[in-house]
């Protein structure tokens, strides 16, 4: 195995990317400011590069995962923490995350959020991975199809928290199986309830 990235997404196709995906995020928020609700630490760098290709206003809001080992009657399992999720009532919320694959802990976040009943919710990542999904999640806005793995730089860590400033995305095992995203962007309107219900 590799332990040199190769190159996935160059910074000039990550840059075009995100220039249409910032494109049609201010146009689906027409109007409206956008809450970015940004998850720590992979999404920093993607977030950011984003949000400056959002021409609408712009709230950030950070929140951090951990996973811990709990104890319950007996049996170990773990368990997912977000650090306290803002207060985004009648809002419009934009989830900013790096990737996308199982669904469970973001699912888990847009459960959260809804508690706060925003006007809408709405699902950003840089790498979409369907095939790995264990829920019904799909998101709104994904710059890339990915099937590799190991993907770094960007944002995203490699072994040892390695890799989070290369200016692209990279494969440490040489794969690189993914494309960037064509399928149907589902879009949510601005005067509905948010339709995370059943995610």
């Amino acid at each position: 195995m590799s332990l040199e990235p190769t190159v996935v997404f160059s910074q000039a196709k990550l840059a075009s990317r995100l220039a249409a995906l910032g494109k049609q995020v201010s146009k689906d928020y027409a109007g409206r400011t956008v809450d970015a609700v940004i998850i720590l630490e992979d999404a920093f760098i993607f977030a950011a590069d984003l949000l400056r290709n959002i021409s609408r206003p712009v709230v950030c809001h950070f929140v951090r995962l951990e996973l811990r080992d709990v104890e319950l009657s007996g049996f170990s399992r773990r368990e997912v923490f977000f650090s306290r999720s803002p207060e985004l009532k009648g809002r419009d919320i934009l989830i900013i995350a790096s990737m996308l694959h199982t669904g469970v802990t973001l699912d888990f976040l847009c459960k959260r959020l809804q508690e706060s009943e925003p006007r809408s919710l709405r699902i950003a990542v840089l790498v979409d991975k369907p095939a790995d999904r264990r829920v019904d999640l799909q998101p709104d806005y994904f710059g890339f199809l990915g099937a590799s793995n190991r993907l770094v730089g960007y944002g995203l860590a490699g072994l040892h928290e390695q890799f989070r400033n290369l200016p692209f995305v990279g494969a440490i095992d040489g794969k690189s199986p993914a494309t960037v995203g064509r399928k149907k962007i589902v879009r949510v309107s601005g005067t509905s309830r948010p339709r995370r219900g059943k995610t």
